[in-house]
């Protein structure tokens, strides 16, 4: 295992607010834009206020700021899946219990974020966002346990259903981008469900484990060069992989712990088998996936307050190092309370091989 590496550092800066979400735009050309989302608690005398912002930055040679919006508490962002005809929309959610689409447009005077509609989903603070992945459609997890869907427009988002899936918070609810029909939820509860979303104005539930995690279930993500594969991350600080051939009953075939809760989970785009964790208290790691084992094949420590966003360049040649040399291996990671956002490259030998693009 490889340890951070002077040589790994491409950019970083210090954000208006504390750091949670990182996400690179899959849309060409647009590879080398990324959003950063803030959450910031103030304490009151009434009560408290929850600040936020999404920040635009162009990546080819840094971290350049493009545009900035004011937001509530963002708690998460997702870009819409790419495809022949689609435009990039960016979906948030929030500590009013709204979520909100912005467009992203390149004109003069620059690549800005505008937002084209929001929509209150519950009284309670919504937590997570996806989208489907063929269909207009985007999951909210709720801090009351509940999930709702949502059916987006260019100019409208309309509530589709919503259920009490969970006893407590839903920190993720992701689509299944190989089965586009079922849901996956992980709650506070320590319980990781499925769900048939078929239906138009209810969710049958398909499955729910509550005995493999021993804290909560954090992240959610499936592996999109193997329909069979899928891995969660929990508080209890391990990663967890599924054999989902038996969709009824998945199986918990390996797992390997973290060193720290783990928030926050992303395959690699080009490399099957490789996952980058946010850990929480326990920094960032590469893991590779293997047929009987998972190891961790690189850690990433720079950040010094709670590794929270993580995420790596959808493309080839997305930002350039120090030394003007071009590197696809790139991810974006931010931290908390030190409101770090930082750019940087994999360097295990591992790490390279595996995720190279062929």
């Amino acid at each position: 295992m490889k340890t951070r590496d002077n040589n790994m550092d491409v950019a970083n800066l210090q954000l208006d607010g504390n750091a949670d979400a990182v996400e690179f735009c899959p849309h060409p050309p647009f590879h080398h834009v990324l959003a950063a989302a803030t959450y910031t608690l103030k304490e009151g005398e009434d009560q408290p206020s929850r600040s936020g912002s999404i920040s635009l930055f162009d990546t080819n040679n840094g971290l350049d700021l493009l545009h900035r919006v004011e937001t509530p508490g963002v708690f998460d962002i997702k870009w819409n899946p790419s495809g022949s005809n689609t435009q990039p929309f960016l979906a948030q959610v929030d500590a009013t219990g709204s979520l909100s689409l912005y467009q992203l447009l390149d004109n003069n005077p620059g690549t800005v974020l505008r937002q084209v509609c929001a929509q209150e989903i519950s009284p309670w603070m919504c937590l997570s966002v996806d989208w489907h992945p063929l269909r207009e459609l985007i999951s909210v997890g709720l801090s009351d346990g509940s999930v709702a869907i949502v059916q987006a427009r260019e100019s409208s988002l309309q509530n589709l259903q919503s259920w009490a899936g969970h006893e407590y918070e839903v920190w993720t609810a992701s689509f299944d981008i190989h089965r586009h029909q079922l849901l996956y939820t992980g709650s506070d509860d320590c319980s990781f469900c499925c769900w048939d979303v078929r239906g138009s104005t209810s969710s049958n539930l398909v499955f729910k484990n509550a005995k493999s995690h021993t804290m909560g279930v954090c992240c959610i993500a499936l592996n999109p060069a193997n329909s069979n594969m899928l891995i969660t991350g929990s508080y209890d600080e391990f990663l967890r992989v599924w054999d989902m051939r038996s969709t009824s009953k998945p199986v918990n075939q390996r797992s390997v712990s973290l060193g720290g809760g783990v928030w926050r989970i992303k395959f690699h785009p080009f490399g099957e088998n490789l996952v980058l964790a946010a850990c929480m208290h326990n920094g960032f790691a590469v893991v590779k996936i293997e047929d009987e084992d998972v190891i961790v094949v690189e850690t990433y420590d720079k950040h010094e307050s709670l590794a929270y966003g993580a995420d790596w360049c959808k493309g080839g040649n997305c930002c350039e190092d120090n030394n003007g040399a071009k590197n696809e291996m790139v991810v974006a990671t931010c931290s908390f309370y030190d409101q770090l956002l930082r750019l940087w490259k994999p360097v295990s030998t591992m790490t390279q091989r595996e995720g190279s693009k062929e």
